[in-house]
């Protein structure tokens, strides 16, 4: 899968999934600093799935109406990083085409996946 990886998202989850032989792009290794809009005009113009830690970018497509290709919000605080990057790996893994176009929500206790209509 082509995955754009928000500076929100922690390290070890961008390294997991590498070794699980998806292509991620990381923000801060292109572009640090970058605006939210930024970031998913970029994400939008690759047509790559978008994993973020930032619920702006919540705002951004159900407010404002802006086009996603998808975009994993990761709600996991307080878990250690490795953890987190076993259970995204894992998600992605196992829903990955599911939530292609789609705005997905993981917390600790479940998965999310909700269809977006512009």
């Amino acid at each position: 899968m082509n995955i754009f990886a928000d500076e929100s998202v922690d390290r070890q989850i961008v390294e997991r999934l590498r070794r699980e032989q998806h292509n991620v792009d990381y923000v801060p290794e292109m572009a640090s600093g970058i605006s939210d809009d930024e970031v998913l005009n970029w994400s939008n113009r690759k047509g790559t799935f978008l994993i973020t830690a930032d619920k702006d970018f919540g705002n951004l497509v159900f407010r404002n109406k802006q086009s996603m290709c998808g975009i994993l919000l990761i709600r996991l605080s307080g878990m250690p990083a490795t953890e987190k990057a076993e259970r995204v790996a894992e998600t992605v893994q196992r829903y990955g085409d599911e939530m292609l176009d789609r705005f997905s929500v993981l917390t600790k206790d479940a998965l999310r996946i909700r269809k977006i209509s512009l």
